[in-house]
């Protein structure tokens, strides 16, 4: 550095970007899910039957309007993943509506289950609008899922968490790491689908299974892992990172506007 200009600054050595061969990105409409497929069948049955008897009157177009929204109801886009070890992505599309320390439920606790004590649950509810098809949050193998009835309360509200049908995961990594999660059925929502069975072998972001109109996912974080996500934050299934396991950072802050 040079003593006749006090403001001059090293510089710094320039580092390629890294090139990936292959086309660029472009826009395509997402693939709709095969459990979907029935519902849209069912609905364009209706819409030309309604065509058919009433003409196409105000009922038919909102049929046909109807069978367009479960069809983009059950997209199922592709995601891409970020492949740094020792994430935590979102399991679901949403919105970040509640993060809180809690006592892990007698489902995820025992032998194989998470550690006594308490840990950081991350809730992200999803609106009809959103994807509903969910993703594993770490790679690992599925070692427990456990599936509880209950109520249909509105997903939104914290008692959801004990009080609505659910159904519990583990996903444990190659390093121990447990990692769990809770697909709740919500107000509209009456079924919980899933596509694994215990034992799955799971890449991070790799689809797990789907709810039906409207629900929520709660993630359960290793005890005294900080959130890198706040209250109100949108995220993506597959794509928005949680946390980072094992690094401690102070809590994420943002603005709305």
């Amino acid at each position: 550095m040079s003593n006749d200009n006090p403001f001059e600054v090293a510089s710094v050595p320039e580092q390629p970007l890294p090139i990936i061969p292959g086309e660029s990105a472009r826009y395509k409409l997402p693939p709709m899910h095969p459990e979907g497929r029935k519902f849209v069948g069912i609905a364009g049955v209706a819409v030309l039957v309604a065509g058919f008897v009433l003409g196409w009157t105000s009922v038919a177009w909102l049929l046909a309007g109807l069978t367009l929204w479960i069809a983009a109801f059950f997209r199922d886009p592709v995601r891409v993943t970020p492949a740094d070890p020792g994430l935590i992505v979102s399991p679901a599309d949403g919105l970040v509506s509640l993060i809180t320390n809690v006592e892990p439920p007698r489902q995820l606790s025992g032998e194989g289950g998470l550690p006594p004590g308490p840990c950081t649950r991350i809730s992200v509810f999803m609106s009809v609008f959103d994807v509903h098809v969910n993703r594993s949050p770490i790679a690992g193998t599925c070692t427990r899922i456990t599936y509880v009835p209950g109520k249909f309360l509105n997903a939104d509200l914290d008692k959801a968490s004990d009080d609505n049908e659910r159904q519990y995961f583990i996903v444990e990594s190659e390093s121990g790491t447990r990692v769990a999660f809770t697909q709740i059925a919500g107000l509209v929502a009456r079924r919980i689908m899933r596509f694994i069975e215990p034992g799955a072998k799971l890449g991070i972001g790799e689809r797990v299974g789907l709810i039906r109109f409207g629900s929520r996912v709660d993630v359960f974080l290793p005890a005294g892992y900080v959130p890198a996500v706040i209250v109100g934050q949108r995220a993506v299934a597959g794509e928005t990172v949680l946390a980072r396991i094992g690094e401690s950072v102070s809590l994420p802050r943002g603005v709305a506007q």
